[in-house]
């Protein structure tokens, strides 16, 4: 379970694909889906559903992965120190993640997120009265518009 524990910290944030990860182990992807299934029923481990509706565009539907302890991310990640934080490439994934446990608590409304094979993403949607709210989150000291923004808002 460490070994599992240490691999998923590596897809913090990314698209859950339970066959890499279960090849990479020796197990059934099957097997690994129980393991992610097993940890998100312990909130250790939330899983951001995609949201999708009949756009006439083909999209993503797997969920995305994030840690709801990043205490718990970084010792996995072996990652010490703020300053060793800010140089490793996962800091960007582990920033997406705080916004993800804060606003979504099992009190709150859930979340989604949108992705489009075209670029569309939205990192967080939630469905509020009728409209669709996105939030995008970066780790950035000059946050800009970017493309999949706008492909997100045309969708």
């Amino acid at each position: 379970m460490l070994r599992f524990w240490t691999m998923l910290a590596h897809y913090h944030g990314q698209t859950w694909n339970a066959s890499e990860l279960g090849r990479a182990m020796g197990l059934s992807d099957k097997t690994v889906r129980g393991y992610l299934d097993l940890l998100t029923g312990t909130y250790m481990v939330r899983q951001l559903q995609p949201w999708f509706e009949n756009l006439g565009k083909r999209q993503i539907k797997a969920p995305k992965v994030y840690f709801r302890d990043t205490g718990l991310l970084h010792r996995l990640l072996e990652i010490p120190t703020r300053q060793d934080l800010l140089g490793h490439p996962k800091v960007g994934a582990s920033w997406k993640g705080s916004p993800s446990s804060r606003c979504c608590r099992p009190s709150n409304r859930p979340a989604l997120l949108l992705v489009h094979p075209g670029g569309a993403k939205v990192d967080l949607l939630f469905l509020h009265r009728g409209r669709r709210l996105g939030f995008e989150v970066k780790f950035s000291e000059a946050p800009r518009h970017t493309a999949s923004m706008r492909g997100a808002m045309e969708t």
